[in-house]
């Protein structure tokens, strides 16, 4: 391993992994509001189809919008993974440390969980 400092990430790409990061929980949000299937679809009962999750309702697919709003949140993850991972500062780093600073990125720039103490006011 190496003795590089992964503490040093540019304020632009923390930036960019922090929007990432938002950005893929907004599109796990609005997909979990959304009907089972995008097109319109006939549900069935448990034992048909092999379902494991019991009965499945009929869905009656997504609506343009909806359809739009969740191709639009694509887009942004894509082209935000895209400047995270093509970020100038990767090439800093050597490679057999850029697995750890990834991650180290990733775990210094997560959100926290909304039933996790917050830090401020902590003991």
């Amino acid at each position: 391993m190496t003795d590089f400092d992964t503490g040093a990430f540019p304020d632009d790409l923390l930036r960019l992994q922090e929007q990432l990061h938002r950005a893929y929980a907004e599109h796990r949000t609005l997909l979990a509001s959304l009907p089972w299937s995008a097109e319109p679809l006939e549900g069935w009962a448990r034992g048909e189809r092999y379902s494991h999750r019991g009965d499945v309702s009929t869905s009656p697919g997504w609506s343009e919008e909806e359809k739009q709003g969740v191709a639009r949140l694509e887009r942004e993850l894509r082209q935000l993974a895209l400047s995270v991972s093509g970020h100038p500062y990767w090439l800093t780093v050597p490679p057999e440390g850029r697995g750890a600073a990834r991650m180290d990125l990733k775990k210094r720039t997560r959100p926290a969980a909304a039933d996790e103490p917050s830090a401020v006011g902590a003991a």
